[in-house]
């Protein structure tokens, strides 16, 4: 009589380890990527594509569990099934009483909808799932235009390397660096929506357009963004306000400075504060300001003794031998001091690349995230650039300072919204 195999597990990476301590129905760490097709979806063939998808993606099959020190992961055998989208945005997906899968497939008129919770994968792990997805949904939905044999898919990772724990990989046991004291941030207050809901404001405009008007600033997409983001905080603030510095604090994705193809968590953040009490309300300056620290942060020596910090603490012999009960509010509580000091985040996803035969068959992919503040992300397929805001304020008024400072320097934007009350 054979013996039952016990189901493998693994544990989380550097970046997954705070999202359960830290999860609440305030900010469930849940982020939405959607493909909007220019057709409707197909439930029955979505269905399909995602088992195929699962073949490439066993990791997804995870299930989350609590040990003595650390929560792990858990290989399961569930299907995940498709459903048609019911539930709010970003709605939790992750409960410590139930053991079911970490992410969410949807659908809704013509776009397809991934929902992840953020101890599984990043924002560019998830986007190669529902790039993978969308891939085999267009393969099966149009297969006479593919008698000759698919297209080429520019993922192909191996399952170990989809797995792999990049933070690990890349980790020294370093003297401990000096840390500079966070400052306390600016933060938005103001009513709030009911039940823990989300509002969504979405502005879509060129590729072309914006990198021209980036360019004349001398500055890259996501730097003038960003510097467009502080001055539009600003225009929202009170004089006395102004004594504390907004912070944008940016996600950084590692698989540009050391190689890797997981899909698993592999970021870092970066931490900008302009502070109004000091430095000029100007759009020119601001730029210059985010183009000066994106060039002095944003390399390959600074960012590995960020994850060599990070990760020193996790392998830590006193860290290890906490038990669990003890490290959830540690976690917590270091969670919260470290919000303290951070007025808003900023996400660039980038390109989204998709085969050139499927690509008539694609409008655009979108991306945006629950929040507990504030929160901008921003990806773009073709001439096509999408930049959602979420919020759990009533308020939109950093969004239309926003969106009103991007026509005034002529370029065209459609604003969506699932709250009916936005007027640009």
């Amino acid at each position: 009589m054979g013996s039952v195999s016990e189901p493998k597990w693994s544990k989380l990476d550097n970046a997954a380890k705070i999202f359960p301590s830290t999860s609440s129905k305030k900010d469930p760490k849940v982020f939405r990527f959607s493909c909007e097709l220019t057709e409707q979806v197909d439930g029955q063939v979505l269905q399909f594509a995602l088992d195929r998808t699962m073949e490439k993606f066993p990791f997804y099959r995870s299930v989350l569990k609590k040990g003595l020190f650390w929560y792990y992961f858990e290989d399961s055998t569930r299907r995940p099934v498709v459903q048609p989208e019911v539930l709010p945005p970003c709605a939790p997906i992750y409960s410590a009483d139930q053991k079911g899968l970490l992410f969410r497939v949807s659908f809704y008129a013509r776009r397809i909808n991934l929902e992840v919770y953020h101890a599984i994968s990043d924002g560019t792990g998830a986007l190669h799932f529902l790039r993978t997805l969308t891939y085999y949904y267009l393969l099966e939905r149009h297969s006479a235009d593919f008698l000759a044999g698919p297209p080429a898919f520019d993922y192909d990772a191996s399952q170990s390397q989809k797995r792999d724990d990049s933070f690990s990989r890349y980790y020294e046991k370093k003297p401990k660096a000096y840390q500079s004291k966070a400052v306390k941030a600016y933060h938005q207050y103001g009513e709030r929506w009911p039940d823990n809901r989300i509002s969504i404001v979405e502005g879509r405009m060129s590729v072309q357009a914006l990198l021209a008007l980036s360019h004349r600033y001398h500055a890259t997409l996501t730097e003038f963004l960003t510097a467009l983001l502080i001055l539009s905080i600003r225009q929202t603030m009170g004089l006395r306000e102004t004594s504390r510095p907004v912070v944008i604090t940016i996600p950084v994705n590692l698989r540009n400075y050391f190689p890797s193809d997981t899909a698993r968590n592999f970021f870092s953040v970066i931490n900008l504060g302009y502070d109004f009490s000091r430095q000029a309300p100007s759009l020119e300056e601001a730029v210059v300001f985010v183009r000066e620290r994106f060039q002095a942060q944003l390399t390959a020596d600074n960012l590995k003794k960020r994850i060599d910090e990070l990760s020193a603490l996790e392998h830590n012999l006193l860290t290890q031998l906490v038990p669990l009960i003890l490290k959830d509010p540690v976690l917590r509580v270091a969670d919260y001091l470290a919000e303290r000091g951070i007025t808003a985040a900023f996400s660039n996803v980038g390109k989204v690349a998709m085969p050139l035969e499927m690509a008539k068959y694609i409008d655009s992919f979108h991306v945006f995230t629950s929040t507990a503040r504030l929160q901008a992300c921003m990806c773009s397929f073709q001439d096509h650039f999408t930049i959602s805001f979420s919020s759990p304020f009533v308020s939109t008024d950093v969004q239309r300072a926003f969106f009103r400072q991007l026509t005034a320097e002529g370029i065209a934007v459609e604003v969506m919204s699932n709250q009916e009350q936005f007027v640009l």
